[in-house]
């Protein structure tokens, strides 16, 4: 282990009895595959002293007590500032999962152009119940219309119920822009079957469909990342698509794990995401293409 782990033999994971000595050896493990896509991404960090049956908690600020080496950015926020800690590296990583973080949450935007994300998610939320045959119908959808308008669609499985459509970005728009963009973005999935698919917030009012929810684009919101693991029973992760991968029927929303993630990478050859950047769009031309759509779609 790069870093030394505080009782590495602690079960972080009930019924599995997964620790955090595995926890953090899993995190060493993906980090060549993870680190790209958090490096310089202010992080809030999920924790669970006495693992996943007990209370869980976020830290933004960076505690006092992390070492130097760790990387951090400040930012600005309503009524003061706070300062994030970066994961820019495998021993970031170890030692975060030392401190009892398991998921790692991310801002859509770097850290030394905080103002402009380069990267556009649609967090498909279904309801109790919903099949994940329907998740994986609406986030193909969801990706035709991201064609349509100029975006390149990235599929995520988040290692709970749903699945994130993701469009990377060039950082030529700011925050409210990029905002009002997905907001478009998700008007237009919802509107091509609005009995299966709601924008609605609040959840009495969805009538058990599914959530198209874009308020990961605003400032300072976060996401789980790709390969980040959630605080749920196996140990499941948020596992990159193939675009294909969307027509398989055995795909589920938990189907990857802290060991079972490594053999994927292997069978896949890599990372699905690796080249993620390089298909980041104008934002610009995005959204004048979005104001065609709902122009013709109100004229329909």
């Amino acid at each position: 282990m790069i870093v030394d782990i505080p009782h590495p033999d602690k079960v972080l994971f009930g019924d599995s009895a997964l620790t955090k000595g595995d926890l953090a050896a899993y995190y060493e493990a993906i980090a060549p595959a993870m680190v790209p896509h958090v490096r310089d991404r202010p992080l809030s960090l999920k924790s669970f002293p006495g693992g996943i049956r007990g209370r869980g908690h976020f830290t933004k600020n960076i505690p006092g007590h992390f070492p130097d080496w760790i990387g951090r950015v400040t930012v600005g926020k309503h009524g003061g500032t706070v300062t994030h800690p970066l994961a820019n590296d495998a021993r970031t990583l170890v030692y975060l999962a030392g401190q009892n973080m398991i998921e790692p949450h991310v801002w859509t935007s770097r850290a030394d152009r905080l103002d402009r994300p380069d990267r556009l998610i649609v967090d498909l939320d279904p309801p109790d119940g919903t099949s994940f045959a329907d998740v994986r119908a609406v986030a193909r959808e969801a990706g035709d219309v991201f064609r349509a308008v100029g975006l390149e669609p990235f599929a995520m499985t988040t290692g709970s119920r749903g699945i994130h459509v993701v469009a990377p970005l060039r950082r030529t728009a700011d925050f409210s822009a990029v905002r009002e963009l997905a907001r478009a973005l998700a008007v237009a999935v919802a509107a091509a079957d609005p009995r299966r698919l709601t924008t609605e917030f609040h959840k009495d009012k969805r009538e058990g469909r599914i959530y198209v929810d874009v308020l990961r684009n605003n400032y300072a919101q976060t996401a789980i990342p790709p390969y980040g693991v959630r605080a749920r029973e196996g140990a499941p992760v948020a596992t990159p698509l193939r675009w294909e991968e969307l027509g398989d029927r055995d795909l589920s929303g938990g189907r990857w794990t802290i060991q079972s993630i490594g053999a994927r990478l292997e069978h896949e050859g890599g990372d699905p995401w690796a080249d993620i950047a390089r298909r980041a769009r104008d934002p610009g031309p995005v959204r004048r293409a979005v104001q065609r759509m709902a122009g013709d779609r109100d004229e329909a």
